[in-house]
């Protein structure tokens, strides 16, 4: 077995992993057949897939998402939802780099948009893209904030604008005053024909542009985000409501 010195010179190679993977296959009785090249091979093997959880994992909790276990294969799929397991397989799978296009997702309050915007946000995750989530409020006060900071404020408006995926939910719940609408234009401006943004919202682009303060920047804003853009559209199911049904039809629960 490996020593504390043989791990050091590990560490100095960046390859403890290997190690570890190498030693625990060691000590498994049933590879004694197996040839030290083969063992090595799948240990190898197994201390990538390690990392590469490590990595998906550190992008899904550097994402900011509010429901970071949300996933494709737990949307339900009711009738009258407006969302089938064979688009959003599509989504699950899609390469975000190599196709810009844009994503909208309209649906009426409880409709679920959240979760689904999570799932597809941290699908990509595991497809390793870097994804950020925000709500359009929440994004407008980090903005506001950093314009105190010249450099903290181009910094978080070049990280909004390089990320492979961008998710802003929430989209004009609220309105925003022309300084937000500005960093928007200046983040979309960035990412158009480049880079592809989820835009979930209970509205839907005529409502946008009559809600952005000021007219030319709204045509510019809602014209980069909707055209050439996929769209889902939600139906009126309540999942909000639903949930809070089945859980109160639960056995265990209690007021």
């Amino acid at each position: 077995m490996f020593t504390s010195v043989d791990y050091d010179k590990f560490r100095a190679l960046r390859i403890t992993q290997v190690a570890l993977q190498f030693e625990e296959l060691l000590k498994d009785d049933g590879n004694d057949t197996r040839t030290p090249e083969d063992l090595f091979l799948t240990a190898v093997d197994e201390a990538l897939e390690v990392r590469r959880s490590n990595r998906i994992d550190k992008l899904i909790r550097e994402a900011g998402f509010p429901l970071p276990h949300a996933s494709i294969a737990e949307i339900d799929y009711l009738p009258g939802r407006g969302v089938t397991a064979v688009r959003m397989k599509r989504y699950a799978a899609h390469d975000w780099r190599a196709d810009p296009t844009n994503l909208l997702l309209i649906s009426p309050t409880g409709g679920g948009k959240t979760y689904i915007a999570c799932a597809i946000g941290i699908a990509a995750c595991h497809a390793e893209h870097t994804v950020r989530y925000t709500r359009m409020d929440e994004m407008a006060r980090e903005l506001v904030i950093a314009r105190g900071d010249r450099i903290a404020h181009q910094n978080l408006l070049n990280k909004l604008s390089d990320v492979d995926l961008l998710i802003i939910d929430d989209f004009l719940t609220i309105g925003i005053d022309e300084t937000a609408a500005n960093d928007l234009f200046t983040v979309l401006v960035n990412r158009d024909h480049r880079l592809p943004t989820v835009i979930a919202s209970q509205s839907g682009p005529t409502y946008w542009v009559e809600t952005l303060p000021e007219k030319v920047a709204a045509d510019s804003i809602v014209n980069r985000l909707a055209s050439r853009a996929r769209t889902i559209t939600l139906g009126d199911v309540d999942m909000r409501r639903m949930g809070a049904q089945e859980a109160q039809a639960a056995s265990d629960f209690w007021e």
